[in-house]
């Protein structure tokens, strides 16, 4: 008798194993736009889209108990959910939030999990309305699904970048991935000496990258005030390169960055090189951001200069002319994706 077929999911990845999952379904629903393959679905509302978006966290996995705090985690949660309704160009409306807890999790623990939830709604005006509760064998699972809106002249896609279009970025990339890497040191040294006090003076940048992490609303509202739509959007979670990939594929194009435009902070500069990285690596690989990567046709130019904290890095060309990164030494490149794997 042959033996059954067994497919490591790790061969496939992420992505590759929801486009094998879902290959098979259509969207048959007149009022589906888009499904599978974004940020966000998007749903045909009559006069503007609706967005929706859902995301599973789970301990051990996507959070440490050890070094978070759960107010932290309540308030993170919502936002790198609304981080994909902003990718879309939309404004979140409203959320879901569901959860699964073991035993060792207590009422007064779970107060302070929600008052994050509470915190990030009402810094980024949206209701929670709904959700579910129940018990794990360990640990604990968090499911949020966000929803928002968008007009049908503003919403933006992957799909869209066009060769001449101009490649941006919000904020500074790598603090995260480096806020990351500092606390799990810290962990290691309180595990083998547990009355060693964590040092982590002159981080609070790098803490509240990974900790608390903001949405790009500002960005978002901006577009919307200048009229400005980008050609394409994606939001930064998985690292700069893996979303210029993203993006690369989605529009059948290429595209060339350049080395010396990537926005590092100072303090991830200072701390990648005392961790002996190089802080380019982790810029480029480091994820967790939840900065917005955009391209606006060269006609939008004059209003993205404008932009507060706003960093344009490179452009797209012909999808011939492949993946390239110029580096500071003058080299150029094949750029490669080597940010988070989920599996």
């Amino acid at each position: 008798m042959a033996e059954d077929k067994r497919t490591d999911v790790n061969k496939l990845g992420e992505f590759g194993l929801i486009r094998h999952l879902t290959k098979d379904f259509a969207l048959n629903q007149k009022s589906s736009v888009m499904g599978v393959g974004d940020d966000a679905a998007v749903i045909d509302s009559g006069d503007e889209y609706t967005l929706i978006s859902t995301d599973l966290l789970v301990e051990g996995i996507h959070f440490d108990m050890v070094y978070t705090p759960l107010k932290h985690l309540g308030y993170k949660s919502v936002v790198v959910n609304l981080s994909d309704i902003y990718a879309m160009n939309g404004i979140p409306k409203q959320i879901t939030y569901s959860i699964a807890i073991s035993s060792k999790y207590s009422v007064e623990a779970l107060e302070e999990l929600y008052a994050g939830i509470l915190l990030a709604c009402e810094q980024y005006n949206v209701d929670l309305v709904g959700g579910d509760t129940t018990s794990s064998p360990k640990g604990m699972t968090i499911s949020v699904t966000a929803i928002g809106t968008t007009g049908k002249d503003q919403v933006c896609y992957r799909n869209g970048a066009k060769p001449g279009d101009i490649i941006c970025v919000t904020g500074y990339l790598g603090g995260a991935y480096l806020g990351l890497q500092l606390l799990e040191r810290e962990k290691q040294i309180y595990i083998e000496h547990p009355t060693v006090q964590p040092d982590l003076d002159n981080a609070s940048y790098l803490i509240e990258c990974i900790l608390k992490p903001e949405a790009r609303k500002d960005a978002v509202d901006y577009f919307h005030a200048k009229k400005l739509r980008p050609t394409s959007m994606i939001d930064i979670s998985d690292g700069l390169a893996s979303e210029l990939f993203h993006i690369a594929q989605c529009s059948q194009v290429g595209l060339f960055i350049e080395e010396t435009n990537i926005p590092i902070h100072q303090e991830s500069q200072l701390k990648a090189i005392s961790f002996n990285i190089d802080p380019l690596t982790v810029a480029l690989h480091g994820g967790e951001d939840y900065e917005l990567l955009f391209t606006v046709s060269p006609k939008d130019l004059d209003l993205v200069k404008f932009m507060p904290d706003v960093f344009i890095i490179g452009d797209i060309v012909e999808k011939d002319q492949g993946l390239k990164l110029h580096t500071s030494g003058g080299k150029i490149l094949d750029l490669k994706a080597q940010g988070w794997q989920h599996f």
